[in-house]
């Protein structure tokens, strides 16, 4: 029963967090976004990181299996693996069972297509060595290392890598980095089960510190156990010794299936307190000793992430003649959405899982190529622009990179300044009366002006005014590269 419930919701989990990097129900799978251990930890949503720790506490890691995407993704890629074969090993049966029936001397040679795992220990100095540089890279603000190890931001680029695949609009950069993503993940799950989770995440090292504590954990009854060893064969963490009977409950994701797998009932999960890693309910030897991992608690984080392909915009080609697109032109300091505060402040917390970058309605926001802010989203306005009563990426952020802010509180800061360039601007070349960039101002900070000697009206436009939402930019039917473009501010200002 319990791996059943485990399985329900880890399905639920999954299909909204999918949906959600897809670009699909963000009003209604948003939350699940929030509740991811390292953008919580980045965000300092305190509350939420100590619910986990909490629930790793009390239950083990059961986030592992049933909040955490990638944990998911791999038990369905064991599930595939079981299941095919499982289909194979009975088509087998079934013909040799035909070729004893029919008195044939012929011996086929008999395979073993339902792989077993085996316990193996585990690898403390890859484990805590990641878990370090990731802790670091952190500090450093080095979080290309963090996108593309953390299980939340990889998950997400594997999905948007594929969205922008079938969409015939993804970053080839992106793509390349989704796709190896997603085939070393998934080889690593065929093959060894949970490693991934166990050697590189940072997040199941860090709640592996908490769960050999946890109050609530898989026992083994010496009393009842008959050294088969299925419990041991079919662990996806390898964390079962059958030989010693003891259980790895730093490596153990409280997936269940041992429960199920062991036909005499040796297995419990059960109430065990502060007491030893092993629960017997007969005497043991002097061989099966308790596992004793008697580590200080250590309250870190780190999760990478990377996310790919970004949403893109058809440009129409009016059946006349092509239509040249628009460039993103050289800016000094990016841009970053509204709420962010500051380049620096978005930049260190951002995780790269590209979940802003599905919910952007207007294709501004999409994966850097950069090496040093590599996949974690820039802004353009090439193919839109930040329209001030859309707040859907700050909505969706939970790692505290993009801050929650309401659309009138919106239309008061200011992420860049408008500037003109007379040199491409159709008015000051004499060419026409444009005055698009003034009539499509939200705030009203353009305004067309007489200068002597010039035939049209040219833009000027008030700095103070300006909140950089990139309207002009975008809809300046100067190409490749519009007459006025948005300059970022380092650290943006609130106009009252």
């Amino acid at each position: 029963m319990l791996r059943k419930i485990r399985i329900a919701l880890a399905a639920v989990f999954f299909v909204g967090i999918t949906l959600l990097f897809v670009g699909i129900g963000q009003h209604w799978w948003g939350w699940m976004a929030k509740l991811q251990f390292l953008p919580s930890a980045l965000a300092l949503n305190l509350v939420v990181v100590a619910i986990i720790l909490l629930a790793c506490f009390l239950f083990g890691r059961i986030y592992c299996s049933v909040i955490c995407p990638m944990g998911v993704f791999q038990d369905l890629v064991l599930w595939i693996r079981r299941t095919g074969g499982k289909w194979l090993q009975d088509a087998q049966t079934r013909k040799l069972k035909k070729l004893k029936e029919s008195g044939s001397t012929e011996k086929p040679k008999v395979k073993q297509y339902l792989k077993r795992f085996n316990y193996v220990p585990e690898h403390k100095w890859v484990r805590y060595c990641v878990l370090v540089l990731s802790i670091v890279s952190i500090f450093v603000s080095g979080q290309m290392l963090i996108a593309l190890i953390a299980p939340y931001s990889a998950y997400g680029r594997v999905v948007r890598s594929l969205v922008g695949a079938a969409s015939g609009s993804v970053v080839p950069a992106l793509l390349i980095t989704g796709l190896v993503t997603l085939v070393v993940i998934f080889c690593c799950a065929w093959l060894w089960g949970r490693e991934y989770c166990n050697t590189i995440c940072p997040v199941g090292t860090t709640l592996s510190l908490v769960s050999r504590f946890s109050l609530f954990r898989p026992t083994i009854d010496l009393s009842k156990c008959t050294n088969c060893g299925r419990c041991g064969k079919g662990c996806r963490a390898s964390c079962i010794d059958t030989k010693n009977h003891k259980i790895d409950y730093s490596r153990c994701v409280t997936c269940f299936d041992c429960l199920d797998n062991c036909s005499e009932g040796a297995l419990k999960y059960r109430f065990v307190g502060l007491k030893g890693a092993r629960i017997e309910a007969a005497p043991a030897s002097k061989d099966a000793t308790p596992d004793s991992g008697k580590r200080a608690f250590l309250a870190t984080t780190a999760i990478i992430g990377t996310a790919l392909a970004a949403k893109a915009q058809d440009h129409m080609q009016g059946g006349l003649a092509p239509v040249i697109d628009k460039q993103n032109p050289e800016r000094g300091t990016r841009l970053v959405p509204f709420g962010a505060g500051s380049v620096k402040s978005f930049y260190d917390h951002c995780t790269a899982c590209q979940l802003c970058v599905s919910a952007c309605p207007n294709g501004v926001l999409r994966p850097s190529t950069d090496f040093e802010h590599f996949l974690q989203p820039q802004m353009g306005y090439e193919k839109g622009y930040c329209r001030p009563e859309c707040t859907a990426c700050s909505q969706v952020c939970p790692a505290g990179a993009i801050r929650p802010v309401k659309p009138e509180q919106k239309q008061t800061i200011q992420i860049g300044v408008a500037h003109v360039n007379l040199e491409l601007c159709f008015a000051a070349k004499g060419e026409a009366s444009c005055g698009n960039c003034a009539y499509h101002c939200p705030s009203g900070a353009i305004r067309m002006v007489e200068q002597e000697g010039l035939q049209y009206k040219i833009p000027t436009v008030s700095e103070v005014h300006c909140i950089g939402c990139g309207a002009c930019e975008n809809l300046c039917p100067s190409r490749p590269v519009s007459a006025i473009t948005v300059r970022g501010i380092s650290v943006h200002h609130t106009n009252a």
